[in-house]
Parts: C-alpha cells; structure tokens; sequence
C-alpha cells in the first residue's frame, strides 16, 4: 500500500518497503521487541516519512512505559495531527499483514539498516558532487569532510549492541581464569614513568589525558618522552600533532633526548665524534619507528579524526595520539567566544578517543593564576585555562611543576620536577616526582623511585 511520503521510490534510492513494515508490525505483535529493534535502527533508517513516524511515536511510548499496539500507537498519533499523514488507521492494522515469522525480525531489521546506509552514501556522494562543483570550500577541507562522513557510515554497520556479564566474559580471551587473573588482564600503556603508570594503571584506550603547565614548564618535553617510550621501546603507532612547532624541530628534540645530547650544542653545531655516533644510532631507531608528526597550523578536529582513521587503518592499530597543544587548534564554523570553541575541542577529543580506541594526550596551557598566587605557585584546576569544561571531558588531568622556574637562585631545586594528578576518574590523585635534565630537554624517573643515582646531565 503507497503512503505520503515515499521520496526513496520517486527518487529510485535503495529500500525495501516490506521489510520496514514487517519490522514495524512485529512491534505492534509483541511490543517487547521494540527494545531490540531501537538498539539498532533510528527513526531516520525507514524510508519512508510515514515509518518514520510511526517507529518515533513507538518509542515516545515506551519511554513513558506505556504499552505499544495499534489503539495506544493511533492515539499518540492523532495527539500529534499525524494519523491521516501515515496513511490513517487502516495502514496501521496492515503492518502486519503477510508478516512470515516474528523470528525473522533480525533479518528484518538487517535489511532496513543496510538499505539506509545505502541512501545516505547516495546522497553524501550528491552533496559533495554539488560541493566539488561550485568549488567554494578548500579542496582539502572537502576532502577531509568526504572521508569523515563515509567512515561514520562504515562503522554505523559494526554498532556493538549491549552485553551480558556473561557474554563480556565468554568473549575475553582466556575465558573466566583469565578475566579473574590480575596478571592476565589488559594493562594500559606505560608511559615509562614508573610511579605515574603505577597510579594511572598505564594510559588506556578511549581515555583523554590532559598534561597542563606554564610556559617552560616542559609540557611538550614530557609529551614527546612519552611518545619516543612508546614508539621505540613498546611498538606502539604513536600520532604526534604539533601546533607550535615545526617536525624538524620536534625531531631534533625527540633525537637530543634519546641520545643525551646536549640540544644546544646541537644547533650550535659543537658535537664531539661520540655524540655524533650516539645520535646516529637513535636517528636510526627512529626511522624504524612506527611514529607519525603532523605539524599542520591550526589544525581542526575534522582533519585531524580523518587522518587517524587512516592512519589506524594502515597501521592496523593505534597505540596513542599526542596533541601540541589544545588552545592552538580550531573549530570549523562560528563560535562565540573563545570559551565556547575551547569547550568543543575538548569535547570532540574525548568523543574522538572513545570513537577509535585510544589514550588522547592533549596539553594545555595554563592561566596566570599560579604566579600571582602568594607562597605555593603549585597550579590547580581552576587554573586551566579558557574552559572549565577542559576538566570536565579530561579522565585525566596532570599539571608539570617545577618550582625552579620561580626561585631560579636555588641550586637545591635545580631539576627538581613534580607531575600533580589533579583529577582521574579511574585512581587516585597525587603527586609523581621526576628529574628534568636540562641539557636534554628530557623528563627522567626520580632516582629513589628506581633505586638507582640519578643520570648525570652532561
């Protein structure tokens, strides 16, 4: 029977009206399965603006816990002035007419699904044919937008539905033993900060940890320690986006610090034939290294998601994503004001890093709160700048603090370093101590943490 509304056959996009209505009756035969249907399919996968309708009052139903059939659905319907629209009481009676078997419903719901992704990659490809032909966005800017929408619809097919404890279980490598097995269970990734990833439990998967400082504290010295660590010692693809700096220069630091080379003499150009022998060698770890440096400008969240999708695809995995720092990357469109576009980046990295499965490190600047604080300059979370919502998205938020930087005369605190756990949902908070080697630009484990004296800075 033809309803208003049946744009996808006038237009011949891909659909199978059927299926839709056999989905949409076996609702009206046993509501129960309602639940099952809304975990997969949203009002917008039917083709047609009537079953779109109908499935939309369906679930205004069942949040009020009202039972759904066809005299409760032609009531919510006719509270709306949409009955006549759907074709009228006489079309609800005949959803279920021919219905083959309500056990089929996920052979249903199947079909309708994939027949809606068909659409939308129809109608995605006709918006950017109309993009590409009027040319009045950057190429790029399209491009990235093409791919972001196209990968959105490929992973709209792999929706993980809710679990039991028991099939989470049945699914975890091992089985029962080795779920129950402290030793056995997923560990996060080391930071190679031994007391840090003792709190921390390592960095984990769709986690956004932000590492804040003033200026010359050392925020991307620590950032890029951790990244080395996990590209030459653990293997991990490492992605590392620097807004500041240039990818020869983050390079050359990432070289300095693996290869203790003083930095200065470096770009002086004073290197002694030991040195240069220790910074071929790690030059060479490096180029074998799965690490990635991206040093776009004002990169924005768009750009930066679709080069890691890609990134992840090629790699087979990703293992953390380091980004240089928040308050240098843009939004796209219009905000209004600064506090609003800061608040949206957070936000969109913490989905980010939930959407592909990784650790997201993102530094942050500071206010100037901590040196107009009389005595303790130590920073707090109020002093995070731009955006109380930085705290709010952040799993984790770490400041770097070097009281050196404020009493300079006192060689007692030379190289002294703290790393303050301000706010972690998942441990505790705390203080972790560090030693900052200078000459290197490079953060190192307290010596009493390792039992061991501390590294000399040559």
């Amino acid at each position: 029977m033809a309803t208003p509304g049946d744009i996808s056959s006038e237009r011949g996009l891909p659909c199978n009206l059927d299926a839709e209505r056999y989905v949409l009756g076996s609702i009206l035969l046993d509501d129960a399965a309602y639940v099952m249907v809304a975990g997969q399919l949203v009002p917008g996968d039917f083709s047609l603006e009537a079953h779109r309708r109908i499935f939309l009052r369906m679930g205004e139903l069942n949040a009020r816990a009202e039972k759904i059939d066809r005299v409760t659905l032609a009531n919510e319907l006719i509270k709306q002035g949409q009955l006549e629209s759907v074709g009228g009481l006489s079309y609800l009676v005949s959803l279920d007419d021919g219905l083959p078997q309500l056990a089929n419903l996920d052979s249903y719901v199947r079909i309708v699904r994939d027949k809606a992704i068909l659409r939308r990659i129809i109608l995605n490809s006709q918006k950017l044919i109309e993009r590409c032909t009027l040319g009045e966005e950057p190429t790029g800017e399209i491009l990235a937008s093409a791919e972001e929408e196209l990968l959105k619809l490929g992973e709209a097919q792999t929706r993980q539905a809710l679990l039991s404890p028991r099939q989470i279980i049945e699914s975890y490598e091992g089985g029962l033993n080795a779920f129950l097995d402290p030793s056995k269970r997923i560990k996060g990734l080391s930071t190679g900060f031994v007391k840090f990833d003792e709190k921390t439990g390592g960095l984990h998967g769709g986690e956004l940890i932000v590492i804040a400082a003033r200026p010359a504290m050392g925020k991307t010295a620590l950032a890029l320690n951790i990244a080395a660590h996990g590209a030459l010692r653990l293997g991990q693809t490492v992605a590392v986006f620097s807004l500041e700096m240039s990818k020869e220069s983050l390079l050359t630091r990432m070289l300095c610090a693996s290869a203790r080379v003083d930095s200065q003499k470096f770009r002086a150009g004073y290197l002694n034939q030991e040195e240069r022998r220790r910074l071929a060698a790690s030059a060479r770890e490096f180029t074998a290294a799965p690490l990635y440096i991206d040093d776009s400008a004002g990169i924005n969240l768009m750009d930066m998601h679709a080069k890691l999708r890609r990134l992840k695809a090629e790699r087979q995995g990703l293992g953390l994503v380091i980004v240089d720092y928040l308050q240098l990357m843009s939004t796209r469109g219009r905000v209004e004001n600064r506090v609003q576009e800061v608040s949206a980046l957070s936000r969109g990295l913490k989905l980010m890093s939930k959407e592909l499965d990784v650790p997201i490190i993102a530094l942050s600047q500071l206010s100037r709160a901590p040196e107009t604080r009389q005595g303790d300059h130590r920073p707090q979370l109020s002093d995070l700048r731009e955006s109380g919502s930085i705290e709010q998205d952040a799993d984790l938020v770490a400041f770097i603090f070097r009281e050196e930087v404020y009493k300079p005369d006192r060689a007692d605190l030379r190289g002294v370093a703290e790393l303050i756990i301000s706010k972690q949902r998942n441990g505790p908070t705390g203080t972790v101590r560090l030693v900052f080697l200078h000459a290197f630009t490079k953060f190192e484990n307290a010596a009493a943490d390792l039992g061991e004296e501390p590294p000399p800075e040559e």
